[in-house]
């Protein structure tokens, strides 16, 4: 190259032409560095995604070997199954709006063969689900006196015939429980009683230290009538149990509000009848505070002290 043709251009155009060639070796060298590093990117997230993939598979495995939640069916009358409820239990669509117009209707289901008649739901869900129907009493009354009819000729043929009807054993009676030992599972097997409720008669029980008759299970106003039957058929106090006693004399007006079968009203009436009187001697200086003592005065007075 003739260098003498370089310096035939002007000042201007010598500068003009230097700084394109610097400006041209500039991009190429942020290209180059770009590159490189989009290069070294790749190549990491690639790194990252292997280890990613490689706890997905152990994730994968923990989920596969952990056992599945199963849902837990409680006792429910099937006359009050709800849209969520029979969703759960496995009901279509259909056979929930079949049992809901049936209801509205002003009928009642009251037994498995009503259920599968009205709703249509296939044998296999109606195994499933009907050990869990609970009717009221009345309503297994009526069913055994409606059986009672066909029961009577059976028997008589089974004495007639006793070689064709092999004995059968009675099933063994439940056992009846301790109310103050019973926990949440021992409780909901009763109608009427599901977890709600379970949890709240063993917070009563923590606070009392005890019950002391199971006559205090009409204390839950919003326990149905069944439900309180079927406790006190089922449980009942064994021997003298431990109860949290109460000093009406030292114990503070927090102490006395607190106690379950008082309320600030009763507590602040007791502090004030102590206070006048210096001491209150026994439960029947009691009787005078308030009608409450009136009421419940077998089941309070085993729970103070003086």
């Amino acid at each position: 190259m003739n260098h003498h043709y370089f310096y035939r251009y002007t000042k201007s155009q010598r500068k003009g032409l230097l700084a394109l060639c610097l400006l041209i070796v500039f991009v190429q060298l942020g290209y180059w560095g770009v590159t490189s590093l989009n290069y070294n990117k790749v190549e990491k997230q690639s790194e990252e995604e292997k280890e990613w993939l490689a706890l997905q598979t152990k994730i994968d495995a923990l989920k596969a070997a952990r056992p599945e939640k199963k849902n837990t069916i409680y006792p429910f009358n099937p006359n009050f199954i709800t849209d969520y409820k029979g969703y759960t239990l496995g009901m279509t669509t259909a056979q929930i709006d079949k049992l809901h117009a049936f209801r509205k209707s002003g009928k009642w289901i009251n037994s498995v063969s009503d259920f599968k008649t009205v709703t249509g739901v296939p044998d296999s869900l109606l195994s499933k689900i009907s050990p869990y129907f609970k009717f009221p009493d009345w309503v297994i009354k009526k069913n055994k006196e409606s059986r009672q009819g066909y029961s009577n000729a059976e028997t008589k043929f089974q004495n007639k015939y006793p070689d064709k009807y092999p004995s059968k054993k009675e099933p063994a009676a439940k056992p009846v429980l301790d109310i103050n030992t019973a926990v949440e599972e021992d409780l909901i097997s009763v109608y009427g009683i599901g977890p709600a409720f379970a949890k709240k008669i063993l917070r009563r029980r923590s606070d009392l230290g005890a019950f002391v008759s199971m006559e205090q299970m009409n204390d839950f106003s919003d326990f149905s009538p069944e439900a309180q039957a079927g406790l006190k058929k089922s449980f009942k106090i064994f021997g003298n149990p431990a109860v949290n006693k109460i000093n009406v004399n030292t114990a503070s007006l927090q102490q006395l509000a607190r106690f379950p079968y008082f309320n600030r009203d009763v507590a602040k009436a007791i502090i004030t009848e102590r206070s006048m009187k210096g001491k209150i001697a026994n439960f029947a200086d009691l009787i005078k505070i308030s009608d409450i003592f009136t009421l419940k005065s077998k089941i309070i007075a085993l729970y103070l002290e003086y």
